[in-house]
């Protein structure tokens, strides 16, 4: 944090200069506003020193692990939005996100493994005050999924959750074992943004809607109407569906969402395989093929490949404790940054 406060203080410097200079107003407001966010961090970086100083002096009173646990957690806190202040913006910014969970090898272990994930998903937005809502699941015979869509609402979900893209990797003995064996399971994480009306167009002559039964909970109703939506891109071949509802128009209405977001994630991908020399860095690119963490159950560890971090503490993972992780992948992605840029050439932390 000490390089990245130099940085930040660098960076208001010379912005500072800037305004001094005769400027044309459209660039006076553009510095102005860098000048103002910039500010705001320095001053949130003030404080985090502060909290450290602060409890540097509660650690020679004795008695006071109470105090020092309250202000690990005020750290805590201020560490991450800051983190997520100093991000580049990216089309995660300030975005709602859909989560898109999916079995991948392994057949039923890794079914359950997916449902392991969701419940840590969903866990994790609540200590974070971020509703959650399941538009489309696909169970196992043992209760697993072999997919499941959730939409994740609330300030800074994307910003977060963005890191959680990729091949998720668990090691242990399947309910389905006999012999006591240790297998490996796989399932596939997609953290697409939430895209409005604007950003992308879909026309209407484009798409097919097909109405089917919903099945799972909600009852005789959900049963015995067909409110469930299927929605088919026949240029590109994308088919979504949602039965959260058991209004027709809703389920529509989510499940265009759901396409939006994953044409916009097609035409990403399309653009970054032509700009061919842009940098692609391990944490943040996402790609479904990446293996980006290891859940190992026997011994009770959690590695995320991306940043060589080992956790020795899996069930507050699973638990939904990714504040144990997330932050610290943000904070490489910044440095990364940053060391590209030539400001920081030997990262501390």
């Amino acid at each position: 944090m000490e390089n990245i406060r130099t940085w930040v203080r660098e960076t208001l410097s010379e912005l500072e200069k800037k305004l001094m200079e005769n400027l044309e107003l459209k660039d006076m407001i553009k510095f102005s506003s860098e000048f103002t966010n910039y500010k705001e961090i320095d001053e949130k970086i003030n404080e985090y020193f502060n909290l450290l100083d602060e409890k540097e002096l509660w650690k020679e009173e004795p008695g006071s692990e109470l105090e020092i646990e309250k202000i690990d957690k005020k750290i805590e806190l201020l560490s991450n939005e800051i983190l997520a202040l100093l991000l580049p913006e990216d089309e995660f910014r300030d975005r709602n996100v859909f989560l898109e969970i999916r079995a991948g090898t392994g057949g039923e272990e890794a079914a359950l493994f997916a449902g392991d994930l969701l419940r840590m998903y969903l866990r994790y937005a609540e200590t974070k005050g971020w509703d959650t809502e399941i538009l489309d699941e696909s169970k196992s015979d043992l209760g697993g999924y072999k997919e499941v869509v959730v939409r994740i609402k609330g300030k800074n979900s994307g910003t977060y959750m963005k890191y959680e893209r990729g091949v998720h990797r668990v090691q242990r003995i399947p309910v389905t074992e006999s012999g006591g064996r240790i297998h490996t399971s796989t399932a596939t994480v997609a953290v697409l943004p939430e895209i409005k009306d604007v950003d992308v167009f879909i026309d209407p002559k484009d798409i097919r809607i097909d109405t089917y039964r919903a099945s799972g909970a909600g009852g005789q109703y959900v049963n015995k109407t067909e409110s469930a939506i299927r929605i088919t891109h026949i240029p590109t071949g994308i088919v979504v569906t949602c039965q959260s509802e058991r209004s027709q128009h809703q389920n529509k209405e989510k499940a265009l969402m759901v396409l939006r977001a994953k044409l916009y994630e097609m035409a990403r991908k399309e653009q970054e395989e032509k700009v061919s020399t842009q940098r692609k860095s391990q944490v943040g690119s996402g790609e479904r093929s990446e293996k980006i963490r290891t859940y190992n159950f026997p011994q009770n560890r959690v590695t995320d490949h991306r940043i060589n971090l080992t956790i020795y503490n899996l069930q507050a993972v699973i638990d939904g404790n990714l504040d144990l992780i997330i932050p610290k992948l943000m904070q490489h992605d910044i440095e990364e940054q940053l060391k590209e840029l030539g400001i920081l050439q030997n990262v501390e932390g």
